[in-house]
């Protein structure tokens, strides 16, 4: 069966001058963007967890986005890759004259994954996989901390820190893969969605990812 990750997105516009307001490509151009773009996080990919993410956006003068955030998420992992989109769209709006560059314009993006055997998975499943998410983010933060600051670790901290690695599963084989997705992103020109992967291996205590913070991320 075809696999297929679905992106469908739609502008909601507050004032008369958005109304204008245009992706450089055309009607489908940023719908197209969204789904050659997007990378769908793993963990949510594996888990079949699919919805709306709305992100609300503001733009300059010139079709940069100088502001956005979430107003509506679902799950960190797929917030972050919505709110990336939208930061890598920045210069490719089309904006008219007289654009009110303090109005904000949302973004509902809908994520949804075919062929998966999605299908299969119950609600209750599904909101399973989001309770271990969120707990297991709370565990892989603490990681990220102890790396941050490991120069101010107590003796014996570390070993505890490597086993909440085990727990969660993070070996060598997952920072590839971060890696890899940070690999994507700089093809895509999102260097800096490409230097928060590469970080976030080096926070996990690995130096897997040495050599590509010191090519892309001076």
């Amino acid at each position: 069966m075809m696999r297929k990750l679905i992106i469908l997105c739609l502008l909601l516009y507050s004032g008369a001058s958005m109304a204008q307001l245009q992706f450089k490509s055309g009607k489908t151009g940023f719908a197209t963007f969204l789904r050659d773009k997007m990378i769908y996080p793993g963990f949510s990919k594996d888990n079949c967890i699919q919805g709306t993410v709305n992100i609300s956006f503001k733009l300059d003068e010139k079709g940069r986005v100088y502001s956005s955030k979430v107003s509506k998420g679902i799950l960190s992992e797929l917030d972050e890759e919505a709110l990336r989109l939208i930061r890598m769209s920045s210069g490719k709006w089309q904006v008219p004259a007289g654009y009110d560059t303090t109005a904000s314009v949302v973004v509902p993006v809908n994520f949804r994954l075919s062929g998966y055997n999605c299908e299969g998975k119950s609600s209750s499943d599904i909101q399973e996989a989001i309770r271990n998410y969120q707990a297991e983010e709370g565990l892989t933060n603490s990681v990220i901390n102890f790396y941050k600051n490991i120069d101010q670790a107590k003796p014996g901290q570390e070993a505890q820190i490597i086993a909440i690695k085990n727990q969660l599963g993070i070996d060598d084989d997952y920072l590839r893969s971060r890696i890899d997705s940070g690999m994507k992103k700089i093809k895509q020109g999102d260097k800096q969605g490409a230097c928060e992967d590469f970080l976030f291996v080096k926070y996990m205590g690995s130096k897997l990812a040495d050599e590509f913070l010191l090519k892309y991320c001076k």
